[in-house]
């Protein structure tokens, strides 16, 4: 299962690919992204924000999708060309 049942743990997912998103926009680099979301997922740990399956689930879902290059595609279908050379 990927998907989430806490809209909570849906809201935090978005927020941090919006973020990431805009990241790739200014040339970042993967390390970038994942010290980013490596941080953004130490605060909710450490606020409990989330049960811990949901945690779990979104810490794998993130790295998955960092990892993912498909998922830096331009609106107009084409990779991002500067995080991916």
């Amino acid at each position: 299962m990927t998907s989430f049942e806490n809209p909570i743990a849906i809201r935090h997912f978005q927020s941090i690919c919006d973020s990431c998103q805009d990241l790739v926009t200014r040339f970042h680099s993967p390390s970038d992204l994942k010290l980013y979301s490596d941080g953004y997922l130490q605060a909710l740990r450490n606020c409990n924000a989330l049960e811990l399956k949901d945690q779990e689930k979104l810490e794998r879902l993130i790295e998955r999708w960092i990892l993912d290059s498909s998922s830096f595609i331009n609106p107009d279908s084409e990779e991002n060309k500067g995080f991916f050379k």
